[in-house]
């Protein structure tokens, strides 16, 4: 799977928005968050359990990478080597930010705005699969984990009454358009190969294509081997010509 076949303007846009789904983006943005939660009437709960639950699904995300880089475990028939850590952290983060940015105080202004954010967070998770990065299969689980953490984070506890500060949606937006176009490429899967490796003590990663042969391999029917016949020598009488 590759993004090489879409059109000049699709692809520059894909590759952009894939972008949001970076740990380097995104990160920053929660710690920021979570320092205004904290300081907060009734922030702390909510904190806490969105740090928690983004730390559970960081975890299964990182150990099923590993699992496939250094272990040879995947899932062929899916083509699964693991869950999307860009669709992880765009779902897990994404809703609460912008829940916590525009602080809406009507529930239907509550709805919209956490609709809005699992919207663009399957935007970047659809990104994904359209540079190639995963397949389809990694993206829907790392959706799910990370909406998984961000709903729990959502329903645990009381959102705080105070109105937020007024420059906090212009940041987000200013850290987002900024890391976008300036941030330099992600490393995160260059620590977690290295893991993979020091883990395993393998020479090198484990491949998608290597998975695929492998149960290719599986798959097909062994060969048969006949067992070789063995026939006796034919000796020829010899024959005698009378003489005179």
């Amino acid at each position: 799977m590759n993004g090489g076949g879409l059109p000049g303007g699709t692809a520059w846009w894909w590759t952009q928005v894939t972008r949001l789904g970076e740990a380097q983006i995104l990160l920053p943005a929660m710690a920021l968050a979570l320092v205004w939660l904290l300081r907060q009437p009734g922030g702390r709960p909510l904190a806490g359990v969105w740090l928690l639950a983004t730390g559970v699904a960081v975890g299964i995300t990182t150990i099923s990478k590993v699992l496939f880089l250094g272990f040879a475990i995947g899932h062929a028939p899916l083509d699964f080597t693991g869950f999307s850590g860009h669709a992880m952290f765009a779902a897990a983060l994404m809703p609460v930010l912008l829940r916590l940015a525009l602080g809406p105080s009507s529930a239907d202004g509550r709805r919209r705005v956490l609709i809005l954010g699992y919207l663009l967070a399957l935007a970047v998770a659809v990104s994904r699969v359209k540079v190639g990065a995963h397949s389809v299969s990694e993206v829907v689980t790392g959706f799910s984990l990370g909406a998984a953490a961000s709903a729990a984070a959502l329903r645990a506890g009381r959102w705080p009454a105070l109105g937020l500060a007024r420059w906090m949606p212009v940041v987000l937006l200013a850290w987002a358009l900024v890391a976008v176009t300036g941030a330099p490429a992600s490393r995160t899967h260059d620590a977690v190969t290295q893991l993979a490796l020091a883990l395993s003590g393998r020479p090198q990663t484990y491949q998608r294509w290597e998975m695929h042969r492998d149960h290719q391999r599986q798959q097909s029917p062994p060969a048969l081997s006949l067992p070789a016949l063995s026939l006796p020598a034919l000796s020829t009488p010899a024959l005698s010509l009378p003489t005179g």
